[in-house]
């Protein structure tokens, strides 16, 4: 009960907002051209569908056409047929019908769509030898509908319906079936009977090509007798203001547009759109937009979009825009620069002149228009303005009032840029020219006129804004801002301020002056800025710029009515709505497709009525209706995954068309996807998508206008991939979702997991017996190792033995040398006392006498000297004293003749006694010599023994 309820209000709030809109008659609708080169594929498009995902799919001459609002895809038959017919089932399934052939496409396990023919299902007497023209689904069922048979397929079984004369075509109204049996009439299929429709022979046989549910009756189309309506009992002609167009331009399809208005396409003209009452509501052709004349097929969405199929290229009507347009497709007037409606006529001003064509004031009756040059109006027109019912026309000549056809001259002044009421006098109006700034008045039959040019300030005024103080703000055509205030008079400058970016300012140029809501605002390319008396400089508006968001920088601001403002940044627009001071609401999502056309710095927007503006743009205008709907009260679709693709190596495809509820699974080997994505949104917007991969980052990334992203050298694991989109920095869709995972490399999988538990397994018992083996070689190794340290332990106490022994044995000798030096320096000694006892007694004996007092006699004392010579020269003596030298110094004597063999006896006992370290005292006794005949042998010794004269004789001889 509860989802039924549900169910019945959703339905209603549905009706409700369908009927609430209307279709404008002014102008035609925004047309979206999608010509052969941009879809790639064939001319000709027989029929449209959407799915439920939002997926547009046309049964075009060269195979299946999709289009999800970014990416066209062609599908081609299994023998490339032309696809005639095409439908969905909303869980899927796209059904096609062609030459001979009928089937339907759908995502298979691996993730591609493809093509599943159900001719086999077909009973061989029912064979199918021509084109299917028409596809239906029906809950459980799908009629598929040629010239000679009606297939339904149920169940997993087709069924046939056949009639005595081959049919024309088969539609579906409301809940019922109709099919033209040619020669016959019309009939209802019902519950697979062809039961013929009461008096449809009136129908002729011209053809019947729509049948559409009109209220509780249907309403006939046919292709040269015009509509008839048929209420269950009677078929009867509808008189239409259409009548005659339809049989002339030959009627070929048939759709309702929000449930009250009815689309028809021709084969020669276009389409026209008819109201409940027959009335022409829009005609749209060629001229207007469309591509090609032949509609062969037509489509209206669940967002009011027109899809149009035809002779060559495809075309999307934005049928319930609040913008309708009208172009100068022949370039008769130029480029707009103002445009504004007076008396029942609608005035263009363009760089070519002033143009002007009638209006009917019926807005819900379709108005074609035919422009015309007001005589001597020729130039460039800047601004028209409506004040007190009077036109008035700023050109590039002077100014002028218009009056209906008429245009005359009321200043000479060239450059009516802008005028305006002047806030201290409403009876007064202040104009900005090229040359300043200008005043006008009212005569005496209350027609405005010239009244003077203000002195003292002839700069260009491009705008110009009084404040509550009387001074005027005038903004020049280029640079910075004025402050004038005016004598009593208002003819001449009283006083003149420049203003710039001393003055606060951000610049010295584009700086513009509005009236927003009483207060005096001033637009930069910064934000917009306010004049703070106290301190006279200008500060940021801080409040209106966070307001406004992307639009505080616009540079132009025009009032719309009850506290509504349009903000013009650039050539982008928005209407703001300030009503509510603490959520005012700033809507550009509806101007988007605006972007772009208006005539920068001179954009203009007049309001025709309290709901109805219209939009200067530069080659034509653009009528607003704010109480058509509004896109942002339409739900955004989910954005679509079109296309999942592994591009480890050479990209694979992986899934088309994404469903949710599948799971990918990549190879660690190719752990690349990239993902490619759009939103079936098929306004003009400007979309944003944001994407995150749970897994892999931590958050959502920055807002893009991309469609594809690639995530590269991805982990083990699992990932969710999440994606969602925005339009015109608004709405946001829902988040679509791809789950994938990972796999992990072939050594990280269960299988190479038990090889490693069995290698495991084997490794331990190897590593155990190979342990077991290194511990009894390690034991071995270990006793060898003692052994050969206790042996190398008894060499070194040996070694260390035998170095105590040697030490001892070494104390021992040098005791012994040290004893033996002793000796022979003991001995060496007695030998010098010996001799200085004998030298002594030598010379006693030259001293002594006889009893008689005589010296003794010479040969006396030669005989004693003898003696006493041979004593002193006894070589018993040197030879114990050499034996002894040699044993204690390791046969010095023999070095020393080894190396020195001229050396004589003399010079070795020198040498030994120089060893000694003796003195030359000594030494002179050993040898008895004096003692400078000992300096003289060591002078001598030295060289012969070839010593250095730094070299100490003595060392030398201790040091061998």
């Amino acid at each position: 009960m509860n989802k039924a309820f549900c169910a019945f209000v959703a339905v209603l709030l549905t009706l409700n907002l369908v009927y609430a809109a209307d279709i404008q008659s002014i102008g035609v609708p925004y047309i979206e051209n999608f010509s052969k080169s941009v879809y790639q594929a064939g001319n000709q498009n027989w029929s449209v569908v959407k799915d439920a995902s939002g997926v547009i799919y046309y049964g075009n001459s060269q195979g299946l056409l999709s289009y999800d609002g970014r990416y066209w895809q062609l599908y081609k038959m299994p023998n490339h047929q032309i696809v005639r017919s095409v439908a969905t089932d909303n869980h899927g399934k796209i059904y096609t019908g062609a030459f001979g052939e009928f089937g339907y496409w759908k995502n298979d396990k691996s993730g591609k769509f493809v093509y599943h023919s159900l001719i086999s299902l077909i009973p061989k007497q029912y064979e199918i030898k021509d084109e299917v023209w028409k596809i239906y689904v029906d809950r459980e069922r799908v009629l598929f509908q040629s010239f000679a048979t009606i297939f339904i397929y149920e169940k997993g079984k087709i069924t046939t319906v056949k009639a005595e004369q081959p049919f024309l075509f088969l539609f579906k109204a409301g809940s019922k079936y109709f099919v033209e049996v040619l020669s016959k009439g019309l009939y209802e299929l019902h519950e697979g009977k062809l039961n013929l429709v009461a008096n449809s022979s009136i129908l002729g046989n011209t053809g019947i090509l729509s049948v559409l549910p009109f209220g509780n009756r249907y309403l006939i189309g046919t292709a040269k007798s015009g509509l008839f309506i048929y209420d269950g009992a009677t078929v009867k002609p509808w008189k239409t203001q259409a009548d005659q167009f339809l049989k002339t331009f030959q009627l070929n399809n048939g759709s309702v547009i929000l449930g009250k208005y009815f689309a028809f396409g021709t084969i020669l003209n276009g389409i026209i759109i008819l109201d409940q009452n027959g009335r022409i509501v829009q005609q749209i052709n060629k001229s207007s937009g469309l591509q090609n004349n032949t509609v062969l097929s037509l489509y209206t969405d669940n967002n009011y979009n027109l899809w149009v199929g035809l002779d060559n290229g495809i075309d999307r009507v934005e049928i319930n825009s609040p913008l309708y347009f009208y172009f100068d497709k022949v370039g008769q007037f130029g480029t707009v620069y103002s445009s504004i409606i007076h008396r029942n006529k609608i005035y263009i001003g363009t760089n070519q002149g002033l143009f002007y064509s009638d209006w009917n004031p019926d807005v819900n009756s379709f108005q074609t228009f035919r422009f015309n040059l007001i005589p001597n109006s020729q130039g460039q027109v800047w601004d028209l303005s409506l004040i007190d019912g009077q036109l008035i026309c700023g050109h590039n000549d002077g100014t002028f009032n218009v009056n209906d056809k008429s245009f005359e001259k009321i200043s000479s002044i060239n450059g009516g840029w802008m005028i305006t009421r002047l806030k201290s006098d409403p009876n007064l109006l202040v104009q900005g020219t090229y040359t300043g700034l200008v005043i006008y008045k009212k005569n005496s039959a209350g027609r405005w006129i010239f009244s003077h040019r203000i002195e003292g300030f002839t700069e260009p005024a491009r705008y110009v804004e009084q404040d509550n103080k009387k001074q005027f703000w005038v903004s020049h055509a280029y640079r910075g801002i004025y402050k004038l205030t005016l004598t009593d008079d208002l003819r001449s400058i009283r006083t003149i301020r420049y203003y710039n970016r001393k003055n606060g300012l951000p610049d010295g140029y584009n700086i513009n002056v509005f009236n927003l809501d009483g207060r005096v605002v001033f637009s930069s390319d910064n934000g917009f800025y306010v004049y703070d008396d106290l301190t006279d400089k200008f500060k940021p508006y801080q409040e209106l710029n966070h307001l406004l968001g992307s639009f505080s920088v616009s540079n132009k601001i025009i009032p719309a009515l009850n506290r509504k403002f349009w903000f013009i940044d650039h050539g982008k627009v928005a209407l703001a709505d300030f009503n509510d001071p603490e959520k005012p609401v700033v809507d550009s999502s509806q101007f988007t497709i605006l972007n772009g056309r208006m005539v920068q710095y001179y954009e203009n927007i007049s309001r025709i009525n309290p709901g109805l503006y219209l939009i200067s743009v530069d080659d034509g205008f653009v009528i607003f209706n704010e109480r058509s709907q509004s896109y942002s009260t339409i739900k955004l679709p989910k954005v679509l995954i079109r296309r999942v693709e592994n591009t480890a190596n050479q990209p694979e495809l992986l899934s088309e068309n994404f469903d949710s509820r599948q799971t990918i699974v990549l190879p660690y080997s190719k752990n690349s996807i990239r993902f490619t994505f759009s939103l079936p949104y098929y306004q003009k917007a400007n979309i944003k998508f944001q994407y995150c991969l749970e897994g892999y980052s931590g958050g959502w990334s920055e807002w893009t206008t991309q469609t594809q992203k690639e995530f590269t050298n991805l982990s083990r694991g699992k990932y969710v991939f999440k994606v969602r989109a925005k339009i015109n920095e608004g709405q946001i869709s829902e988040v679509s979702i791809v789950n994938f995972n990972v796999d992990p490399p072939w050594f990280a999988t269960i299988p190479a997991f038990i090889v490693y538990a069995l290698l495991t397994v084997g490794l331990f018992f190897a590593l155990r017996k190979l342990y077991s083996r290194n511990l009894a070689k390690h034991r071995d190794e270990i006793e060898q190792k003692l052994q050969v340290e206790q042996e190398e332990y008894r060499r070194r106490e040996m070694q260390a033995t035998e170095r105590r022994i040697v030490e001892l044995k070494n104390s021992q000798l040098e005791a012994d040398i040290a004893s033996k030096n002793r000796e022979i320096a003991n001995s060496a000694m007695s030998i010098v006392s010996k001799n200085e006892l004998l030298e002594k007694l030598r010379h006693e004996l030259n001293h002594l006498k006889d009893e008689s007092g005589k010296h003794l006699s010479e040969s006396q004392l030669k005989k004693i000297h003898k003696v006493i010579d041979e004593g002193m020269n006894d070589e018993r003596d040197w030879n114990l004293f050499e034996n002894s030298f040699n044993e204690a110094h390791e046969n010095f004597f023999k070095k020393l003749k080894g190396s020195h063999p001229d050396l004589v006896p003399n010079d070795l006992k020198l040498c030994a006694y120089l060893r000694m370290n003796m003195s030359s005292k000594e030494m002179a006794s050993l040898l008895n010599i004096t003692v400078r005949g000992v300096e003289i042998r060591r002078y001598r010794l030295r060289k012969k023994l070839n010593i250095a004269h730094d070299k100490n004789l003595t060392e030398f001889l201790m040091e061998m």
